[in-house]
């Protein structure tokens, strides 16, 4: 089966859909994952500000027309709560008021249905770069390096070999080194929502984890979860 471009590049991306045609949602989201990213959906426009609020997602796509509260609303708020994350406008209303309305409540982008799924990604990939949160060039942690652009990490001065899932999971534990993060919280920064919740998958690529960065790098906190040591 054909790898695809985001597994190869290891660079995971978590998206919200937010389209209330559950099918075309549904198609955008399998998409998402054969390319390696994790994808959750939303139908209703009152959802999202408490899904961007509760999940590290790195781009919203937005449809303008929802029941209830519509595309524009959705925006304005996200950007009154101070949600940050770039947001894709994605809708048939294609006329130069519409296009100015969405970027004048905040959104980043805008793309008219129908669309080609290339081109989606390709605006996916851009607004992630351009991404506006505060995120270091380099992460260090002890003789831990992670470069999140670059997609590299070394530990001892020797680069290592991780795959797409162990890379996020280390940036998140160098994100937060010192501080105890819970499977859940593990879960939801390199998975999407609909993942089970009882797997122990965490534990799994945790043990995978220090293999690669050494077995006291990651210390386990009995019934809570894993912390990054960091160095005395």
């Amino acid at each position: 089966m054909r790898a695809s471009r985001a597994a190869r590049d290891n660079e995971l991306v978590r998206v919200l859909i937010v389209e209330d045609e559950r099918k075309l949602a549904e198609l955008i989201a399998r998409g998402l994952r054969e390319e390696g990213h994790a994808a959750d959906i939303a139908v209703r426009g009152e959802d999202v500000v408490w899904m961007a609020e509760a999940a590290p997602f790195d781009v919203i796509v937005l449809d303008v027309m929802l029941p209830g509260l519509d595309g524009f609303t959705v925006c304005r708020r996200l950007r009154e709560r101070e949600v940050w994350t770039p947001v894709l406008m994605l809708t048939a209303r294609d006329a130069v008021e519409d296009r100015v309305a969405g970027l004048d409540a905040g959104a980043d982008d805008y793309l008219a249905k129908p669309f080609a799924f290339d081109e989606l990604l390709a605006r996916l990939r851009a607004l992630t770069r351009r991404a506006p949160n505060e995120r270091p060039t380099l992460l260090v942690v002890g003789e831990l390096r992670l470069d999140p652009a670059a997609r590299r990490v070394w530990c001892d001065g020797a680069e290592l070999e991780l795959s797409g899932k162990e890379f996020t999971l280390l940036e998140l534990f160098l994100r937060n080194a010192g501080a105890v993060l819970s499977r859940d919280q593990l879960l939801d920064g390199a998975w999407d929502m609909s993942f089970e919740r009882r797997s122990n998958v965490i534990d799994v690529y945790v043990r995978n984890l220090r293999t690669k960065v050494g077995r006291d790098t990651i210390e386990t906190v009995r019934g809570v979860g894993y912390r990054l040591r960091e160095p005395e």
